[in-house]
């Protein structure tokens, strides 16, 4: 890549409130043009940016990214998650079929859209290490797969047909519950797995100090080493573009920097090796490089 001109970027990221400012062209650069060429929604390049480098950086779900270093691809992730959020509300029964506590479901189906979502990852470690729930005893009905050929799932993961709508599986008594976070059905039949979920998660936080990460920004190791110029640029242009967030960035959301986001980052490691998404554990810092591990630092020299 030239240093004399403007370097373009293929990028693959979705259209974010802390994001608006660089894609809507109020936060710019002279060294960096970032084309954002990726699907409307991020997971739907996940794939390509993987399988076939089809972009040069953008978003990656926090759990893919732990797969793409094992499996050793070529990705560095820089300390700054494009989005986070509680997730104990991401998991929903219908009513109608009778009262589920979170144990209940074990011996039980329980739709997921891939087992390796992040969503999953999260909701799944919190029925565990929150209400004792023992995962192994779960069926997990997945209608996607991972994103990275390497991968396989547990024996306790379940394909469903083609074109499986779980939602309405759940609401039609065919599934116990599911983990679908936003996409939970808008029916009135439809209640919480976790008991008051949104005060479980105020209750959470204040003793863990952690906003579950959902996806970091990534970019290929051969620009990392080859121009951290232009990576150190784009962190300047996403800490921009989250400070001039309309209504700013939410009071609960992940933080800037490494070591902000330590906690954060361990944890969906332990929990994803734990459920069998990981083969075996990797440190933190192997998720960065010496450029962008430094980035968010103040330099007190």
């Amino acid at each position: 890549m030239a240093t004399t001109a403007v370097t373009t970027l293929k990028t693959n990221l979705a259209d974010y409130p802390v994001t608006k400012a660089m894609k809507d062209g109020r936060v710019t650069s002279d060294l960096v043009t970032l084309d954002y060429c990726g699907p409307d929604q991020a997971h739907n390049g996940f794939k390509a940016m993987l399988r076939e480098n089809g972009y040069d950086c953008g978003e990656l779900a926090i759990v893919t990214l732990l797969q793409a270093k094992i499996y050793g691809k070529p990705w560095v992730a820089l300390p700054v998650p494009i989005n986070g959020r509680f997730q104990h509300h991401c998991a929903g029964f219908n009513r109608e079929f009778g009262h589920l506590n979170p144990k209940d479901i074990e011996g039980k189906r329980v739709g997921v859209r891939s087992y390796a979502q992040t969503t999953g990852l999260w909701i799944r470690g919190i029925l565990q290490h929150e209400y004792g729930v023992d995962l192994d005893k779960v069926t997990w009905c997945k209608v996607g797969e991972g994103h990275l050929l390497e991968y396989r799932d547990p024996a306790n993961v379940e394909a469903l047909p083609k074109g499986s709508d779980i939602g309405q599986m759940m609401l039609d008594g065919e599934l116990a519950a599911t983990l679908q976070g936003v996409d939970l059905p808008k029916d009135p039949r439809v209640e919480y797995l976790v008991p008051n979920p949104f005060e479980a998660a105020k209750d959470w936080y204040a003793r863990e100090g952690v906003v579950c990460i959902n996806h970091m920004f990534v970019v290929h190791e051969e620009l990392s080493r080859n121009r951290p110029d232009v990576v150190r640029e784009i962190f300047r242009m996403i800490v921009e573009s989250r400070e001039l967030t309309e209504g700013g960035v939410p009071a609960i959301y992940p933080p800037i920097g490494l070591e902000a986001n330590r906690k954060g980052i361990q944890l969906a490691i332990d929990w994803a090796f734990e459920q069998k998404i990981i083969p075996h554990k990797i440190a933190v810092d192997d998720l960065f490089d010496e450029t962008t591990a430094s980035l968010g630092l103040v330099d007190k020299g």
